[in-house]
C-alpha cells in the first residue's frame, strides 16, 4: 500500500493532521494501528494543553428515554461555534446526555462532591472495614479504595462510559478534544427521573 494511500486512511480514522499521520506512520513502521495509539499518545498530550483555554461555545443537548420516564440536560462546552456545529460535536454530545440518563451520575466530578457527603461515605467505609477485622494503616488503605470507587460510580467525568467501559467519560472527552482540536468541557447536567422525589 503506497504511503499515501497509508496516510488518508489514518487521517480518516484519526482526524489528525497530514503531517501529523506522516509522522506516525514514520515512527510505527507504517503500521496503521500503532500509528492510531501513536497520534493518540501525541493527541491527549495536546488536548492537556488545550485545557487552560476558554471553551464559551458549544450546546445545552436534552435527552428523552424510555417513554418520557427519564430526561437529561447537559452543557457541553467548546471554544467556537464552528466545532460547535460538527457532526462530531453533536455526536458526543448526545452519547454523554444518554450517558447520563443510564449512569445517573449524582456530580459532576470529584470537585463537586459536598464535603459532609464525602466524610459521612469515608465513616462507612471506614467501619465497614474496622467490623470485618482490619486496623491501622489497612483501614486507611480499605477507605482510600472505596473513596476511589465511589468516584468513579457516582461522579460524571468519572464514570465508565456506557457505550465502551474501557473509556472513562473524561478520556472520551479528551479524545474529542485530540480529534477536532480545542478544549471542551462538561460544564453541568441535570437528570430527571419521573416519580422521583426531589428531597436530597
Amino acid at each position: 500500500m503506497s504511503e499515501a494511500i497509508l496516510v488518508k486512511e489514518l487521517r480518516e480514522k484519526t482526524g489528525a493532521g497530514f503531517m501529523d499521520c506522516k509522522k506516525a506512520l514514520l515512527e510505527t513502521g507504517n503500521d496503521i494501528e500503532k500509528a492510531m495509539v501513536y497520534l493518540r499518545e501525541k493527541g491527549l498530550a495536546a488536548a492537556a494543553k488545550k485545557a487552560g483555554r476558554a471553551a464559551n461555545e458549544g450546546r445545552i443537548q436534552s435527552y428523552i428515554h424510555g417513554d418520557g420516564k427519564i430526561g437529561v440536560m447537559v452543557e457541553i462546552n467548546c471554544e467556537t461555534d464552528f466545532v460547535a456545529r460538527t457532526d462530531e460535536f453533536q455526536n458526543l454530545s448526545r452519547d454523554i446526555a444518554m450517558h447520563i440518563a443510564a449512569a445517573s451520575p449524582r456530580y459532576l466530578d470529584k470537585e463537586e462532591v459536598p464535603a459532609e457527603d464525602l466524610e459521612k461515605e469515608k465513616s462507612i467505609f471506614r467501619v465497614q472495614a474496622e467490623e470485618s477485622g482490619k486496623k491501622g494503616p489497612v483501614v486507611d488503605k480499605i477507605v482510600e479504595g472505596k473513596i476511589a470507587k465511589f468516584y468513579e460510580e457516582n461522579c460524571l467525568v468519572h464514570q465508565k462510559f456506557v457505550k465502551d467501559p474501557n473509556l472513562s467519560v473524561e478520556a472520551l472527552l479528551k479524545n474529542a478534544i485530540a480529534k477536532l482540536g480545542e478544549n471542551m468541557a462538561i460544564r453541568r447536567f441535570v437528570r430527571f427521573q419521573l416519580g422521583e422525589s426531589t428531597k436530597a
